[in-house]
């Protein structure tokens, strides 16, 4: 029998959320996932991979107000204060990928007879984000965003006290 994660609301002491902890065949098969979606991803060209997280974004954003009442019963946040996370994810989600052509772009490193030189950034592969359960979207979108943009896959996991964050990204992205 797996353990069972109870996300207990502080607003009113009730269970929130129930979800299955991942034991270690779940971890290991979230890994194969990733590995094997890691060289379609890292070859997807960057406008493509920047439409596409617009486009999740976009679908985040729609889901304002039910995504600001989830962080409010997750982790206490008065309800008038919840929705400016989501404002706060869209600006810096936007921000990283307006800039995601030119910060992804090769460097020249200047001339040299006979060559070609450039410094190439690759994506790394599989990215681990660990979130904190306090501003789980303003603190998570600075590590997922940026190495999605790049061509990696992540493997990312919220505090006990804000599952529902993770799920969320999980559905704008599929």
């Amino acid at each position: 029998m797996s353990e069972t994660l109870k996300t207990v609301s502080p607003g009113d002491g009730a269970v929130y959320a129930e979800r299955p902890v991942a034991g270690p065949a779940e971890i290991d098969q979230a890994l194969a996932a990733a590995k094997q979606a890691e060289a379609a991803w890292a070859a997807t060209p960057v406008a493509e991979r920047v439409a596409i997280l617009s486009r999740a974004v976009d679908l985040f954003v729609a889901e304002k107000a039910a995504i600001g009442e989830e962080i409010t019963r997750q982790m206490g946040r008065p309800i008038s204060q919840s929705p400016g996370e989501v404002a706060g994810f869209e600006e810096r989600a936007r921000h990283m990928l307006d800039i995601a052509a030119e910060s992804l772009a090769d460097i020249d490193v200047g001339a040299k007879d006979g060559f070609t030189r450039f410094i190439r950034r690759a994506p790394l592969g599989t990215v681990a984000v660990i979130a904190p359960w306090n501003f789980p979207y303003l603190t998570s979108v600075n590590a997922v965003w940026p190495a999605l943009t790049a061509g990696n896959c992540v493997i990312l996991k919220h505090s006990h006290q804000t599952p529902i964050c993770a799920e969320r990204y999980q559905q704008v992205l599929d």
